[in-house]
């Protein structure tokens, strides 16, 4: 089959022939229709998580898919052949800018009905994290005032809408371009971040889902309220993280150097930190595909690219001026239009 993979940290994208994939007991094989790119795709190819999560070479990137059951494994019971899913798979086994892979059973979920292969290719890594972040960490309640930085952003524009079923009451910061879409995904108080500082705008806040820089990170404490969660996607990681992936000592410790400065802060505020690595879970995709066919969420996508075009499709993410998701299109007519909206 066709990939996209890199030989070294740092290397080009390239598209080759590698093996089919064969699929373990309990394992599906897909054969991937889309798949989109997430940042954390550049921070891979860049080996910034080599310490940590190190990779094989080559390797082909990418994170999310949807796409149709090709075969299943002896113990799969929840998926036949021919059904349509979607998934971002585990850490350990990404790998979908490529036309088929194997993906465990526990990671897949029955794609949305109500979408295209494109649209839900959009999904599944920003959902997890939105869900990950505000439901399993945050715990959001109904009344609560939440935070959530880069609104126009791939986690943003979901994590908006998901915000809004729980409850809360929604705060984002955007460019001054973005202000009109992140309204329309249900912001009921918007920071052009152009023009205001959000931390002399917000007070007594609940959550923060930061996904910006340190500077950004910091500021969000004064907007929280004491006993308030500051959960960030975009770092430093936390020695909590470090259990979570079997980090030996060394590393833990690391982790824990890192974040001190940050979880300092926090503490002497009453503000916990922690730092969260989105994981797989397709029962928690499938949870989201009902909101997405409830008509509670849906996606927002910047652009489709053609499945020759994967490089221009990271280029495109890299530049930083997409807003929602950047898809590739593997296979198939691409019902979601091609570079726009």
């Amino acid at each position: 089959m066709k990939a996209f993979a890199i030989d070294r940290y740092k290397g080009d994208l390239t598209k080759r022939d590698v093996p089919d994939p064969t699929p373990g007991p309990n394992d599906v094989v897909v054969a991937i229709a889309a798949t989109s790119v997430n940042p954390i795709d550049l921070k891979l190819r860049d080996g910034e998580f080599k310490a940590i999560l190190p990779q094989k070479m080559p390797l082909i990137l990418g994170g999310d898919l949807a796409g149709v059951v090709l075969a299943v494994g002896a113990n799969v019971r929840r998926f036949k052949v021919g059904d349509e899913v979607y998934a971002h798979p585990d850490n350990d086994r990404i790998g979908t800018f490529a036309e088929r892979i194997a993906i465990a059973e526990a990671d897949l979920a029955l794609k949305p009905v109500s979408l295209d292969m494109a649209h839900a290719a959009s999904l599944p890594l920003v959902a997890l994290t939105a869900w990950q972040v505000l439901v399993e960490r945050a715990q959001v309640k109904s009344g609560q005032k939440v935070l959530i930085h880069a609104g126009s952003g791939g986690v943003g524009t979901i994590a908006i809408q998901l915000a809004k079923h729980l409850g809360a009451t929604v705060a984002t910061t955007t460019s001054t371009a973005n202000v009109d879409l992140v309204r329309s995904l249900g912001a009921d108080v918007v920071i052009d971040y152009r023009k205001d500082d959000f931390a002399k705008m917000l007070s007594g806040y609940d959550v923060v889902l930061n996904s910006l820089g340190p500077d950004v990170l910091e500021k969000s404490l004064s907007v929280l309220k004491p006993g308030g969660k500051l959960i960030s996607i975009s770092g430093p990681p936390d020695p909590a993280f470090g259990r979570q992936i079997g980090a030996g000592w060394v590393v833990r410790q690391l982790l824990g150097l890192l974040s001190s400065k940050i979880r300092t802060k926090a503490k002497k505020q009453g503000v916990d930190y922690s730092f969260l690595f989105m994981r797989a879970d397709g029962a928690q995709l499938a949870e989201i595909a009902k909101l997405v066919d409830a008509g509670t969420v849906r996606p927002v996508i910047d652009s489709v690219f053609g499945f020759d075009e994967t490089p221009a499709a990271i280029a495109k993410v890299e530049s930083g001026r997409s807003r929602g998701k950047v898809v590739i299109q593997v296979s198939g007519d691409g019902n979601a239009g091609r570079h726009g909206n």
